[in-house]
């Protein structure tokens, strides 16, 4: 059976077309992103609670049920729910490392096959966390400032960081990780630009400390920095004024639930939606509970050495405002009762914000929603797109307990997701409706990898691809809303995956006008490479250059070199059709034979040179790279 993640093998008159372009000239962009429709759902259940809406692109529903309809193919041998390891072959090598890191490299699948799935992961989870970004964006700054002294780091900074860590960082599961938890936990350079970027970077090395932490940590630390007080405006949130009727603003208190913690309804353990008697889902909140939490929210702002209000409403600046956890202020803190999801907050005849948000944060740990909630999504991000219920369960049951009485271990829900049956069984990956669509950024990063891409600065100056007719529709840390890039529940209207109720988050980016910019974008950074043109723009060409110098000895040979390519980007048992078909492509360009006195040297070198471009260019536009198995 044909997976429905796969169009049909018409698709591949493309391939001519595709090599057609690329021989003569890599093309621009398609011009600008029509909305096929408007997509409104929250990612769980059903419609926004509260007065939350969202307003999408890309059409379609978004479910969120968590259920899905893949198979349980057992919880393993060793009654924990991790299933029985593949071994260290290198295609479960390539597997994990495809699922767990940016892209699998040689020395990287070397190791994997070395120390197997199980030691591997162990191993990466060992390493300790690093705070890289922050200390790249004052760097850059510096240097801004060195060039003038208006100028800043900015946002592409952050962008730059990012690559730099998932293209060379050893401690690719944690780079990983941070970044699936950059698209649960949303802040934007969208929004948060200029010096406020800095915060993003601080942010940034905030998720990557916690990535392997414990989640009560994690939700606490979201909570309190000032990137996501900017972003979601609790920053400088103050108490209730019935004199006014100011109300305290309700924004975070309305994401921390719906998004980041419990989601819209009620969860059983394996992440489908508990029923009432009519079945229909039981929301997990209401707005009595959003107007108790936006209570608890109230009277944090800037850190600093007081809390005077003139450093409250921001007037006094510490310099590292941007990077610190933010402060309690009492005087702006409501003391009234606080009411939410079953807990109290007793008045306080003294504002006391910090107990406050202890109880919040304590009470939306302890949810019975969270571990499936957080684990779904976490799966989503890493495995495949549509797990079943008893995957969801049984890493939900390592989220609740790690195995030695601990909750919220995320180092141990990690392992639980790469290691378990489903994410290592080479029968559960062939089946039809296993898999995920890879984001835009995974297959650059990947792409960049496998080919042992290189900064010409040395720094590793990436540009922001976001554009959907230009670029990837996707840049890191850049989403356009809380909502990030894309929904964890949303399904595409009509067709296979919709009849067969999966969710397809990465589809909803997924349009006519984005399938033409990545394919032209790849085109050209096969072509050119991609990045900035040097720091002040005007190197002779983009920053990351993939080396696509040992492939030209097998440019004579098209089946070697599409069996060297497929091997770098897709790995072992790629399809026979796929093969066959680039082999076609490739030797249709001829190499013309040298001449004895070798005048047509440069003749031979540009016809071999198209041939390595031709096939890692069809590699990267084709459905089997694109989609994850």
């Amino acid at each position: 059976m044909r997976s429905p993640l796969l169009p049909a093998r018409r698709r591949r008159p493309l391939l001519a077309t595709l090599l057609a372009t690329l021989v003569l000239t890599a093309c621009g962009g398609g011009g600008a992103d029509t909305p096929a429709g408007t997509e409104v759902s929250p990612p769980v259940g059903g419609g926004p609670v509260g007065g939350g809406t969202h307003t999408g692109t890309g059409g379609g529903t978004d479910t969120g049920t968590g259920g899905g309809t893949g198979t349980d193919t057992g919880a393993g041998t060793d009654g924990g729910g991790q299933g029985t390891q593949v071994g260290t072959t290198r295609a479960d090598a390539f597997r994990l490392l495809t699922q767990a890191s940016f892209g699998p490299t040689e020395a990287e699948l070397n190791r994997t096959m070395t120390l197997g799935a199980a030691g591997w992961v162990d191993e990466q989870l060992a390493k300790p966390a690093r705070a890289v970004h922050v200390a790249r964006w004052d760097a850059d700054d510096a240097a801004a400032k060195a060039r003038n002294a208006k100028d800043t780091a900015g946002a592409p900074s952050v962008t730059s960081s990012f690559y730099q860590q998932a293209l060379q960082a050893d401690d690719q599961l944690r780079q990983r990780v941070a970044f699936a938890l950059s698209e649960i936990f949303v802040v934007s350079t969208a929004e948060l630009a200029s010096e406020q970027a800095r915060a993003v970077a601080s942010y940034q090395d905030m998720l990557t400390r916690n990535a392997f932490g414990n989640f009560r940590t994690l939700l606490q630390d979201v909570a309190m920095h000032p990137a996501m007080g900017l972003y979601l405006s609790h920053l400088k949130n103050r108490k209730e004024d019935p004199l006014t009727g100011r109300v305290p603003d309700q924004n975070f208190a309305r994401e921390v639930m719906q998004l980041f913690s419990i989601g819209l309804v009620q969860l059983n353990h394996d992440g489908t939606p508990r029923l009432d008697g009519a079945g229909k889902p039981v929301e997990t909140y209401g707005p009595d509970d959003i107007e108790g939490l936006a209570s608890v929210f109230t009277g944090f702002s800037w850190a600093g050495p007081d809390t005077l209000n003139s450093r409250f409403a921001g007037n006094l600046r510490d310099p590292n405002r941007l990077v610190l956890p933010m402060q309690g202020y009492p005087q702006y803190h409501s003391t009234l009762p606080k009411r939410f999801l079953g807990t109290t907050v007793a008045a306080q005849g003294v504002a006391d914000p910090a107990a406050s948000l202890k109880a919040a944060i304590d009470t939306l740990f302890a949810h019975p929603n969270v571990g499936p909630f957080i684990s779904r999504q976490l799966i989503q991000r890493l495995v495949t797109s549509t797990p079943s219920p008893a995957y969801v369960g049984r890493v939900a049951a390592v989220f609740d307990n790690n195995g030695t009485g601990v909750r919220g271990d995320l180092k141990a829900v990690v392992r639980a997701i790469l290691l378990d049956d489903e994410a290592r069984s080479a029968s559960v990956a062939a089946q039809p409706h296993y898999g995920k669509l890879r984001e835009p950024v995974l297959r650059l990063t990947a792409f960049l990898r496998a080919f042992n891409a290189r900064s010409d600065s040395g720094q590793v100056l990436m540009t922001y691809t976001d554009d959907p007719g230009l670029t990837l529709a996707q840049t890191p840390l850049r989403s356009p809303s809380v909502f990030n890039f894309f929904r964890p529940g949303y399904v595409p209207p009509g067709g296979e995956a919709a009849a067969a109720g999966m969710t397809l988050p990465e589809m909803q980016i997924t349009n006519e006008s984005s399938v033409a910019g990545y394919a032209n974008y790849m085109i050209a950074a096969v072509q050119r490479g991609v990045g900035q043109k040097g720091i002040d723009g005007r190197a002779a060409r983009p920053d990351l250059q993939p080396d696509l110098g040992p492939l030209l000895p097998l440019a004579a040979d098209a089946g070697a070199l599409v069996d060297q390519v497929l091997a770098r980007l897709l790995g072992a048992g790629t399809n026979g059709t796929l093969r066959s078909e680039m082999v076609a492509a490739v030797g249709s360009i001829a190499i013309p034979a040298l001449k004895p006195d070798g005048s047509n040297r440069a003749l031979v070198d540009k016809a071999k040179a198209n041939r390595v471009r031709a096939a890692v260019a069809l590699a990267l536009v084709s459905p089997e790279f694109i989609v994850q198995k």
